[in-house]
């Protein structure tokens, strides 16, 4: 490093010169928001010192992972646990997911902080012949865990099941297992749609992979038990799809974007209504979008978009094709901010991003002003491309 210079790779594997900033951009904790609903979708720790592989239990580092929703709450957003964002169903499994969501639930209540958590059946492993399980494994699945959830006094979140949507034959499936979820949740849910850009074991959800049709079910879901649907979470990466559907919602129903390209424009809303958010790429924006929702919270609408607008660039980097691989980027930015002392993930998932790719999160973040100590983010980066053999 020269002059305080890194070199960074580009996509072509050229190093140029890059400065880093030397004051983070300033930013408070607060309150909870009074305009929005906002859970982040938060990552896990990984214990780097368990003597793990790719296909052992997750290893997780307990302290430093509540440590990381505790800053999450410090600045108003809520945590949205054991979901996409933390591994689950790539590295984390239902074992670790369970005391998770124990640990995480216990905190906040003795912090105060907004938790929903994971409700899945991924319980149900693939098998050699794929998913030999019936309609009623799946639901006694989801009903563990929905029961678990409960019991911890979190906000569930029906997520969306891989043996469901390989054993499912068509729509009336789908009304069958989360009719009988919503009649005997005690509570009203957040129901969960994760495109196959997320999982591709998802391919075809709500018995359809006609996104009219799919949509027409999962709303024929809702409308049938609508005193049971907290909101949904939207993950299609489709900003029109988003709207459209939220417009079709039954009145008190709330609309989660879970659009890590469209977020800013969804949420601002237009005159006809706005989502909420339920975000993996605000696991890394924590107090930056904390900050831009507290601006709207005043309704101006305009110096919201000014402090969001410009994180897209960084988002629609960690969530480029394949998007499933979007968790590394943020871990990698949750070690750069000093929010872990390592760079190691459950599943061994460190792996699963390029130099460039990590090199150019870096440089946008940083731009943002992301990094609390930017010189211990340039740092950590220096050592990072000491290891793949690029020299300051």
């Amino acid at each position: 490093m020269t002059n305080g210079q890194i070199q960074l790779p580009d996509a072509n594997g050229v190093l140029r010169a890059y400065t880093p900033r030397t004051e983070p951009l300033p930013l408070t904790t607060g309150a909870p928001f009074t305009s929005r609903t906002v859970y982040s979708a938060a990552h896990v720790v990984a214990d780097p010192y368990a003597d793990t592989t790719p296909d052992s239990p997750a290893a997780v580092d307990w302290d430093a992972t509540l440590a990381f929703r505790r800053h999450l709450w410090s600045h108003g957003l809520g945590v949205a646990e054991a979901m996409d964002t933390a591994q689950r169903g790539m590295g984390l499994d239902w074992a670790g997911a369970a005391e998770l969501i124990r640990r995480s639930s216990a905190e906040a209540k003795s912090v105060g902080g907004l938790i929903a958590c994971g409700v899945g059946t991924d319980q149900l492993s693939v098998t050699e012949v794929g998913y030999p399980y019936s309609l009623d494994e799946v639901r006694a699945a989801y009903e563990e865990q929905l029961a678990l959830v409960e019991e911890s006094g979190s906000r569930a979140i029906l997520m969306a099941s891989r043996a469901l949507a390989a054993i499912a034959k068509g729509p009336e499936d789908y009304l069958e297992v989360y009719g009988h979820l919503l009649r005997q949740a005690a509570e009203p849910v957040v129901l969960h749609w994760l495109g196959p850009m997320f999982d591709p074991a998802l391919e075809g959800y709500w018995g359809s992979t006609d996104l009219d049709a799919a949509t027409n079910t999962f709303l024929e879901v809702i409308a049938a038990h609508p005193d049971k649907v907290d909101g949904i979470k939207v993950s299609l990466l489709d900003a029109q799809r988003e709207i459209d559907l939220r417009r079709k919602l039954p009145d008190g129903v709330r609309c989660y974007t879970g659009d890590d390209f469209n977020y800013p424009e969804l949420i601002a809303g237009d005159d006809q209504g706005f989502s909420h958010a339920l975000l993996g790429i605000f696991d890394p924006l924590g107090p930056l979008a904390a900050e831009a929702v507290r601006v709207l919270d005043t309704g101006d609408t305009g110096g919201f978009r000014e402090l969001l607008d410009p994180t897209v660039e960084l988002s629609r980097h960690l969530f480029q094709t394949p998007t499933r691989f979007y968790k590394t980027g943020v871990v990698f930015l949750a070690w750069l901010a000093g929010h872990q002392e390592h760079f190691t993930m459950v599943g061994g998932l460190q792996s699963s991003r390029s130099l460039p790719h990590f090199a150019r999160a870096y440089e946008l973040a940083d731009g943002l002003g992301l990094f609390p100590d930017p010189a211990l983010a340039a740092a950590r980066m220096k050592n990072l491309l000491s290891l793949y053999g690029v020299n300051q």
